[in-house]
């Protein structure tokens, strides 16, 4: 029986640039590169030590000569710098053609179309923009009203707004199954209920947030490892991006501090298999909001949590850090930014890590899991021979 394989994706924790990332509007982009700076500098001895400083230019984070795990970047050959194109990737599904955008707002049709069906009274906004800053422009004629907020980004989501006072949650949920439904013939790739509570001038977003996501394909290794007889536990909004497809058990968190605390008390337990974690308020809180301080004392959080997780761990498995895509809070505007991402491989009783280079697709992290369980995967290229210890 081989160990058990953790993959944490610290949310939009880009490491530099794509080649293509002018056509994008990201030419410059890094993520923890320009946090570290903005920040006045990123200690974070754990990751250090394990090598991420070696994989670009972070303030404080120096590289090392004997990194403890196998480091290495990975590009992304899909279209897009989303949550969904980035998680599907990474489990084995590149995406010839980017999901649908939708820059000046959704189309008439479709959100008369979601109305009807979804039975809400109407709706505010139906533009792009940031999840705080319509929340202050139209929270308090939503209270008043009781029409849900739509607004979208530069990535292919539907976001529905609704304070918890004023649409119950099962009703806001409802109504983001109905947009999901309705918005597949328009090629969106997730709707995102947020809910949302306080006063005009004081609204801020809760963690009953929740993603509904379009089907993957056929070919996920999720599916695959499922069919093997690999249970997956998914932590934080794993299960919502793969729409349940291979998840056995699926945990909510409340932020980063308790998806690292169900982490750990997850490797505490018995039993095997395939567990993958989002950490997402890298990206919710300070990412998009353009908050590089935020953003480093996220980091500082993760690496003080991962030394009790790496204990945890026994011979045999395989600990995984990576990203989903760039959310650099230094960059203009809101949205994610088109990066490479780290990734960074720890073995139990390993003292020095591989060189795992610039691999070529987020693909090749699921055909190294997959392999690990026995399971061939149908992209990507597999380092599991480079990383195990």
């Amino acid at each position: 029986m081989p160990g058990r394989f953790v993959v944490i994706v610290i949310d939009s924790c880009g490491a530099g640039a794509l080649p293509d990332a002018a056509e994008y509007g990201d030419e410059g982009a890094n993520t923890l590169a320009n946090t570290a700076r903005a920040a006045g500098g990123l200690s974070l001895p754990t990751l250090q030590s394990w090598g991420l400083g070696n994989l670009t230019s972070i303030e404080g984070c120096p590289p090392t000569g004997a990194p403890r795990a196998s480091c290495g970047t990975m590009a992304q050959l899909s279209q897009g710098k989303d949550t969904t194109t980035g998680h599907w990737e990474m489990m084995g599904i590149v995406l010839e053609k980017g999901f649908a955008t939708f820059p000046n707002g959704f189309p008439q049709s479709l959100m008369q179309e979601w109305v009807a069906r979804s039975g809400a009274p109407g709706w505010l906004g139906n533009k792009t923009a940031s999840g705080t800053a319509i929340l202050e422009e139209l929270g308090e004629e939503h209270l008043r009203t009781g029409f849900p907020i739509v607004y979208t980004s530069a990535d292919s989501v539907f976001q529905i707004a609704a304070h918890e006072e004023k649409v119950p949650l099962a009703t806001l949920y409802r109504f983001c199954e109905t947009a999901r439904e309705a918005g597949k013939r328009y090629g969106i790739a997730r709707v995102i209920a947020r809910p949302f509570v306080g006063r005009p001038g004081s609204f801020r977003r809760t963690y009953n947030r929740r993603d509904f996501t379009q089907q993957p394909p056929a070919g996920l290794v999720l599916d695959l490892l499922a069919q093997a007889g690999v249970r997956t536990v998914g932590v934080g909004k794993i299960r919502d991006i793969y729409d349940g497809r291979g998840i056995a058990r699926s945990l909510h968190t409340q932020g980063n501090a308790d998806g690292l605390l169900k982490t750990e008390e997850i490797l505490g337990e018995a039993g095997n298999g395939f567990l993958f974690v989002n950490l997402v308020d890298t990206d919710m809180l300070y990412g998009h909001r353009r908050n590089p301080v935020g953003y480093a004392a996220a980091l500082r959080e993760i690496d003080r949590a991962l030394p009790a997780i790496a204990g945890k761990l026994r011979k045999g498995d395989l600990l995984a850090l990576t990203a989903d895509h760039g959310c650099d809070p230094t960059f203009p505007g809101t949205d994610h930014t088109r990066e490479r991402v780290p990734v960074a491989v720890y073995a139990p009783g390993r003292e020095r890590g591989a060189n795992l280079g610039e691999r070529v697709s987020f693909a090749d992290l699921g055909a190294t899991v997959a392999e690990h369980f026995g399971v061939r995967a149908p992209r990507g290229e597999s380092f599991l021979a480079q990383v195990r210890g």
